[in-house]
């Protein structure tokens, strides 16, 4: 029996290398929206897998070895963690082509070899193609007044040794009282009209590309989406996905299991009219008979991960937001971005860029099924005067946040979050250099000089049946002005020119029936109480299926 044992181990790790050694030259970015991403990180949790997701989205074969690895301790999940791993494995693992003939396969809406249903997969020894479409309908009901949104698009991926390949593309139309209905600050990401709005319809998309090559250790890309960092409940306060996503490149490398880095370079759209360079067409008053320009604006950001020991990440980085023209040294991964823009600029504050530091520690099941994680993020600080009251300028923010899993029963996990950015953090002198994308922040969706607290929970009664519950709690002070930023000694106070406090409940329940139907509800509850003294208090209520994520 023992024999016997040892040769089932033998092969299952002969497969686990053949795989390996197929999807290492791969890399298709998954949405980070996708309920994959939670299952792994409670499975990182409960520490039977490690995951590198504080910079996501992550690939599609990062994700496939976290599933294989968490498949080799099926002895310590439940049957409902079986069904689930089941399940995502049938969407992720690889179809394995290992004859040296022309062996591909096509499917056409029908079950690939994994029994996942397919629209279209083609499959052969160096190739991989996937098609889906993408539909949705949605109906949301506040105070009576509702908004109807459908969308449609498709999602596309495959690959080609080491090559990857993925595009995706959604088309939104929504009608119903826009005009009636509050319109409160919220973590969706924001959207760019199409056309001519109207008190009754809009119509927006949205469109997220990738070209990567990669190697064992790493992977180069050139797309189009968000890049987020660090760990958040309700937000980030680094790299969120409240923008609209930009082009960007981007570069992973981990040289050692312990060690990681990564590096983007982004083009970001300023919302300026560079007037020096606009200039007439003199077509005859089409279109105001002039070409607009507008001033260029780029992000760029690396950071380093150590893992000293097992459960406990620590990772450091630095970004910039520079303006006006591309500039060569910023396309240098490894270079040191605010020493290099101080002798760039003379060491001139109206000559130079905006830059930041930002660090995080992040502590897996070091307490057992705990996660505790913790954010820094530095616009600026003087560290001679950090505890003078007098002449400080602290304009950081933070979060702190912990969660424990499987608490009291399998499968439910409670939360407890809380962040604070003071005043001017994202803000800046050169308004083409604010911490931005189309107006919409860059970090956290509230800006600055804001802080909040929730609380959260999370259960999963039956397989893909994700239940969650949040309370938020948030204050929010006014924006001040560029003299109060630079100049004001001492710095105005946390939370000065009071403006609101506000409280929510939310509840969703999302099932996913089938791979990629979702079935969707919320409700969401929202009090606000205004310096004035006026108070507003909003329900919304929201149905919803999809196929393809929401």
């Amino acid at each position: 029996m023992r024999t016997k044992s040892f040769f089932k181990r033998l092969l299952f790790s002969l497969l686990l290398l053949q795989i390996h050694s197929t999807v290492f030259a791969q890399n298709i970015y998954e949405n980070h929206r996708t309920e994959v991403y939670g299952y792994v990180a409670r499975m990182a949790q409960k520490g039977l897998v490690e995951v590198d997701d504080y910079i996501q989205p992550i690939s599609r074969q990062a994700i496939l070895m976290a599933l294989l690895e968490i498949q080799k301790k099926q002895q310590s999940l439940t049957k409902l963690e079986q069904s689930e791993l089941k399940f995502y494995l049938q969407e992720y693992n690889t179809i394995q082509i290992v004859s040296n003939k022309d062996n591909t396969t096509a499917d056409f809406i029908k079950k690939d070899a994994n029994g996942r249903w397919r629209t279209l997969a083609i499959h052969s020894k160096d190739f991989q193609f996937n098609l889906d479409p993408i539909a949705n309908i949605q109906v949301s009901s506040s105070d009576g007044h509702k908004i109807n949104q459908i969308s449609n698009g498709f999602n596309l991926w495959g690959t080609s040794k080491n090559f990857g390949f993925q595009m995706y593309y959604r088309d939104y139309t929504e009608t119903g009282d826009f005009d009636k209905i509050t319109s409160f600050e919220n973590p969706n990401t924001g959207i760019i009209l199409v056309g001519l709005s109207t008190p009754t319809k809009i119509n927006y998309s949205e469109v997220r590309g990738n070209l990567s090559y990669s190697w064992k250790n790493g992977s180069v890309n050139i797309g189009k989406d968000n890049l987020l960092w660090g760990y958040g409940e309700n937000g980030r306060i680094v790299l969120s996905d409240k923008s609209p996503s930009y082009p960007y490149f981007r570069l992973d490398y981990k040289p050692l299991k312990w060690l990681s880095f990564n590096y983007m370079h982004a083009w970001l759209n300023s919302n300026l009219v560079d007037t020096s360079r606009s200039y007439n067409t003199w077509t005859g008053g089409v279109s105001g008979d002039q070409r607009i320009l507008y001033i260029p604006k780029f992000l760029v950001t690396h950071s380093i991960k150590f893992t000293p020991m097992k459960g406990l990440d620590l990772a450091i980085g630095e970004s910039m937001v520079y303006s006006d023209k591309l500039d060569v040294g910023f396309l240098i991964p490894v270079n040191f971005y605010k020493v290099y823009d101080n002798n760039r600029s003379n060491y001139l504050i109206n000559a130079g860029s905006n830059g930041q530091v930002f660090m995080q520690a992040s502590s897996r099941n070091q307490i057992k099924n705990t996660h505790l994680y913790t954010t820094l993020f530095i616009d600026e600080i003087r560290m001679s005067e950090i505890f003078n009251a007098a002449k400080s300028r602290n304009q950081l923010g933070y979060t702190i946040g912990g969660s424990v899993t499987d608490f009291l029963i399998s499968y439910l996990t409670l939360g407890v979050e809380y962040t604070r950015v003071n005043p001017f953090v994202y803000n800046n002198l050169i308004p083409a250099q604010k911490y931005t994308q189309y107006d919409y922040f860059l970090g956290d969706w509230m800006g600055s000089n804001m802080d909040k607290q929730l609380f959260f929970i999370k259960y999963t009664p039956l397989p893909k049946l994700k239940l969650y519950v949040r309370y938020q709690s948030i204050r929010k002070g006014g924006e001040g002005s560029i003299w109060d930023q630079y100049a004001a000694e001492p710095q105005p106070a946390f939370l000065y020119n009071y403006n609101k406090s506000r409280k929510d409940i939310y509840f969703q329940a999302n099932y996913e029936l089938i791979h990629n139907l979702y079935l969707k509800g919320v409700y969401q509850h929202i009090s606000e109480t205004y310096s004035t003294g006026t108070k507003l208090n909003s329900s919304m209520f929201q149905l919803g299926v999809a196929f393809g994520l929401n």
